[in-house]
């Protein structure tokens, strides 16, 4: 009786182990990502985003404004910088989230949620929370100008080779157009 017990208990233990296995296993649903979501504030969290890119977005504008105010009105920076904030404002977060919604579950299983949304909920998670808006924002002032730059060297690389095919169309539609005779 008492190995029919211990018996019993053993595949009991095991079975509730493999249940447990593979409900963490199995992908996350919707409403694992929606409570994952909402543990992070992601809301807030887009909210606080957006004004942390707009600053350097405004600082963008404000060097472009500078080496061609001679040719922009003196109202320019301040209409940009209106639109690029209506932008921002009116940007559809939600429907951004919703969309988002498959790709987690995709990537994540119901452990992996969980996992997050046990160190979201933890101090350490909530600090990263609370300061990712700050460092997004040192981050792109430390990387726009960088940016800016390979920006500008690609536009220039990519002038020049169209001025350079110009060129070469030009002297290839000279030597191929013929030369009428009268």
């Amino acid at each position: 009786m008492k190995r029919f017990l211990v018996a019993a208990i053993v595949c009991c233990a095991f079975g509730l182990s493999c249940v447990a296995q593979s409900t963490a296993d199995s992908p996350a649903t919707r409403e694992d990502v929606e409570r994952y979501l909402q543990t992070i504030h992601s809301n807030d969290m887009m909210s606080k985003m957006a004004d942390a890119m707009s600053g350097p977005m405004h600082q963008m504008v404000h060097d472009e404004y500078m080496k061609n105010q001679d040719r922009l009105p003196a109202n320019f920076e301040a209409q940009t910088n209106q639109r690029v904030d209506g932008m921002m404002r009116d940007m559809p977060w939600d429907k951004m989230m919703e969309a988002m919604v498959p790709a987690y579950q995709k990537h994540f299983t119901k452990g992996d949620i969980d996992a997050l949304i046990s160190f979201y909920s933890s101090p350490t998670g909530q600090k990263m929370l609370r300061e990712m808006p700050g460092i997004m924002t040192d981050a792109m002032q430390a990387v726009m100008p960088i940016m800016r730059e390979h920006m500008d060297a690609v536009n220039r690389k990519l002038q020049e080779q169209m001025a350079q095919s110009l060129r070469e169309q030009e002297k290839t539609q000279q030597w191929t157009t013929p030369v009428r005779r009268q």
